[in-house]
């Protein structure tokens, strides 16, 4: 093969210009990490010269020690802070930490409301017969783990003492020709009565077996467990008490009533302690609930299905956001991104407590007419901040979260990665230049950089060789900092490193 008529011009032209390309489509995966080496490479070779530098320079004369290097250490940029400034400004060792690449999320402020659940936070305890109180076992504002007994009702309902009156005499009538059929049936077998007779006794038999299905159907409609009208049947006493427990909020399955498919649980009844193992261990898990409100009193008649109190359940609330309407593209990105949404608590003494890692559950599918706001609903876990007992067993606890509390949210509405990100206190500014407090021994250098966005939390810090990441800065009191370095050089410090014109 003859080598020399290849073209080997066009070849390299072809190599390169494919090289090119190449490079340009794949230039959001290697420019970041090739501008982030050409960095920390210029810094290190930057603080090599210098400490070379300072290694060949006579130290003979003290007073020439310095002489020449205010490039590396210039003092009208330069702040030393005693250990007692330090605490003044709270820069503790929380807030002195090198930089780190993060991804930034850029949100809108949004007023918020702590509301409750609907169906979910408030649930009524009502009766399903009517009655006389005979007892009120808790007290307005106490919290009762789920299945605690919260009234005794002497039962006065007609429809219950017929119905248990009919399943009563049903029962006997059953027992009555079961004794019948059994004498019969050996009586029939001598031929001394005819098969007929004991085949009617059988069939009266299954008439009132389909009469007591009947009547234990019509105590499950009216409220009774299988379990108490067992109780019924075998000890052959009428029910007169009726017990109401505090529901469980989730998990119905040891007292719901399965008349069919559908399971119905008209009210929650007080079982023996001795029962439902299950049930205990379901509500040893749960969380205690607010009696928020109690509309009876001992020896009160009440009706049927007359409420009796009012429960709380405040261990899951939603927060009300109130977007404008121009708003509502940037929570539906949002909410299709996944992007989870910071609550912002206003405190004492102007503190501030942030909640992040919030879901945004829905937004509404109506505008207020009036207001022109779209509401939007976060889900907001609580928890317990505070319980205390009293001398007669009883207990209250308070909720870190209330309904009512106004608050601010901050929606995510675009996302950043790779970018330098500060708290707003730790860069000053200075007309139109901003610093920051690079940490340098136990000084810190005063250093100018680019802001690219700030809002009322954060700043974000162009990466362009001013500070890198790793760079150990101040985190807070870059405004004092700065006030200090004016007050130090007499007058406004230039931000132009001594170039005064």
């Amino acid at each position: 093969m003859n080598t020399s008529r290849i073209p080997w011009g066009w070849v390299w032209i072809f190599v390169a210009t494919a090289s090119l390309v190449l490079g340009v489509a794949t230039y959001d995966r290697w420019w970041p990490s090739a501008q982030r080496f050409i960095s920390s490479t210029i810094a290190n070779r930057k603080t090599k010269s210098s400490a070379e530098e300072h290694e060949g320079h006579d130290h003979g004369d003290d007073s020439h020690a310095h002489e020449g290097h205010e490039h590396a250490h210039d003092e009208t940029n330069s702040l030393e802070l005693t250990p007692q400034a330090r605490g003044n400004i709270g820069l503790t060792a929380e807030f002195v930490r090198p930089l780190a690449l993060q991804t930034f999320q850029r949100t809108i402020t949004v007023p918020g409301i702590v509301t409750e659940r609907p169906g979910r936070t408030l649930a009524e305890v009502s009766t399903p017969m009517a009655g006389v109180i005979t007892h009120v076992h808790a007290v307005q504002g106490e919290a009762v783990e789920p299945g605690t007994l919260l009234f005794q009702i002497r039962i006065t309902a007609e429809a219950l003492v017929s119905t248990q009156t009919e399943l009563l005499k049903t029962v006997g009538e059953i027992d009555v020709e079961s004794r019948e059929i059994a004498r019969l049936t050996k009586a029939t077998e001598g031929g001394a009565i005819p098969q007929k007779t004991l085949l009617e006794r059988q069939y009266t038999k299954e008439k009132l077996e389909v009469m007591l299905g009947a009547h234990r159907e019509a105590l499950r409609l009216l409220g009774l467990s299988e379990r108490q009208i067992d109780d019924i049947t075998q000890q052959r006493k009428l029910l007169r008490e009726l017990q109401i427990v505090a529901p469980l909020p989730d998990d119905h399955s040891h007292e719901e009533l399965k008349l069919t498919d559908q399971a119905v649980r008209p009210v929650s009844f007080r079982e023996p302690q001795s029962s439902a193992p299950e049930a205990s261990a379901s509500v040893a898990k749960t969380h205690p609930l607010i009696l928020q409100e109690v509309k009876v009193h001992k020896g009160q008649t009440v009706a049927a299905g007359e409420t009796l109190a009012v429960l709380a359940d405040f261990a899951d609330l939603f927060i009300e956001g109130q977007a404008f309407e121009q708003d509502l593209p940037l929570l539906s990105k949002a909410a299709k991104e996944g992007w989870k949404v910071t609550a912002v608590f206003e405190e004492a003494g102007n503190q501030v407590q942030s909640v992040p890692g919030l879901e945004l559950v829905y937004s509404a599918n109506a505008i207020h007419a009036d207001s022109r706001t779209l509401p939007f609903f976060v889900r907001l876990p609580n928890e317990i901040e505070k319980q205390n007992g009293t001398t007669d067993k009883q207990r209250f606890v308070e909720w870190r979260y209330r309904l009512g509390q106004r608050l601010q949210l901050l929606v995510p509405v675009e996302e950043w990665p790779d970018r330098l990100v500060l708290p707003v206190d730790a860069v000053a500014r200075d007309g139109a230049d901003y610093f920051v407090f690079q940490q340098n021994g136990d000084h810190f250098d005063r250093v100018p950089v680019k802001v690219d966005y700030r809002d009322s939390r954060s700043v974000v810090i162009a990466n362009d060789g001013s500070i890198f990441p790793g760079d150990i800065v101040a985190l807070r009191g870059a405004h004092q900092m700065q006030m200090a370095l004016k007050n130090k050089a007499g007058g406004g410090a230039d931000p132009h490193a001594g170039h005064n014109h």
